[in-house]
């Protein structure tokens, strides 16, 4: 897939352009966004992201906008995921709610520009050596694995890596968050506020789930421009969608298993594809495998169907667990005064 200079020029600034609107506008009023505003936000990015892959079947054909949806949700689910973690960041730094946005905002801003650079690296790579596909492939695999072991994200999955200890260590800081600033004038010397960590947290913190989720989407696609615009569209609405699923997110008890069903099956495929061009001595002589190949078209049936019904399991689990916990109360009754 070719895709003309002007085009990444295009892409890039309308993107960065979205995010600095964004950004100015979090700035300019800090709040907690209402339900209705965090809906219409995400439908907007959600919409973009539709409308981003009709572009992309018109320039370059079915083929390849399979490939965009196909990775867009698939980084959009792990995105998903993120949210838990999020969640805990922000609990464990005592961030005021009215000033999650900027943070958050920032934090994926960071984020970005760090996937960017691994997703460079990893295009290079994948372009000079086929069978790398066969390490993703193995390490997707016992990610699936991971995910089905250790359930959802808890407080003991967040563990401060170096660069949050060595900012906490070398940098001048403040003891406590007492607005949205990075820094603050105490004593007339300016010091960092416990707000740069946090966004260094989140920042961090995602490029770890980079890790899992960028050598899923390069199994899906080889065009860098494809990852790197799957990724954007997948985190641009990372904030608001924070805020629209809310108390939601310890509903999604299920979502960590269509996550896992998800990157087996890329997996499987990664492996699927190395064989297919394998030049690797020791496998058949270092000839290429006759496997089945896994068309697009199937990818994006599998993972819709894979995290659409995670999600639907979860919900009726939840309302379940509601009814259950309703019945158990009327049976115990309203406790009397002598029994207290």
């Amino acid at each position: 897939m070719h895709v003309p200079g002007w085009i990444w020029a295009v892409t890039l600034i309308g993107l960065t352009g979205l995010l600095i609107v964004d950004l100015l506008l979090v700035a300019r009023r800090p709040h907690v966004p209402s339900t209705r505003e965090s809906t219409l936000w995400v439908s907007f990015y959600v919409t973009l992201a539709v409308l981003f892959g009709l572009g992309m079947w018109l320039f370059w054909g079915p083929k390849h906008a399979g490939e965009f949806y196909a990775g867009w949700l698939t980084e959009y689910s792990l995105s998903i995921d993120n949210l838990f973690v999020f969640v805990i960041i922000m609990s464990r730094f005592a961030v005021p709610r009215i000033y999650q946005q900027k943070v958050l905002l920032i934090g994926i801003v960071l984020a970005l520009v760090m996937r960017g650079i691994f997703i460079g690296l990893g295009a290079a790579v994948v372009e000079r050596f086929v069978w790398v596909f066969y390490i993703f492939g193995a390490f997707l695999l016992y990610t699936a694995w991971k995910f089905i072991k250790q359930g959802e994200p808890d407080d003991s999955d967040f563990k401060e890596n170096a660069l949050i200890r060595w900012s906490r260590r070398v940098l001048p800081m403040t003891k406590k968050i007492e607005g949205p600033h990075l820094t603050e004038v105490v004593n007339g010397k300016r010091l960092f506020t416990p707000m740069i960590v946090v966004m260094i947290a989140l920042g961090t913190t995602d490029l770890l789930f980079a890790v899992d989720s960028i050598p899923a989407i390069f199994g899906l696609t080889r065009s860098p421009f494809i990852v790197f615009t799957a990724n954007v569209f997948a985190l641009m609405g990372l904030r608001q969608l924070y805020f629209l699923l809310g108390d939601l997110l310890d509903r999604l008890v299920y979502l960590s298993i269509g996550l896992a069903v998800v990157l087996a099956f890329i997996g499987v495929k990664l492996v699927l594809e190395a064989l297919h061009e394998n030049n690797v001595p020791f496998i058949n002589g270092g000839d290429p495998v006759h496997v089945p190949h896994i068309p697009i078209w199937l990818s994006l049936l599998f993972i819709v169907a894979s995290m659409g019904t995670a999600a639907i399991a979860s919900l009726v689990k939840s309302r379940n667990d509601t009814r259950r916990a309703v019945r158990q109360a009327e049976q115990n009754g309203p406790v009397s005064a002598d029994s207290v």
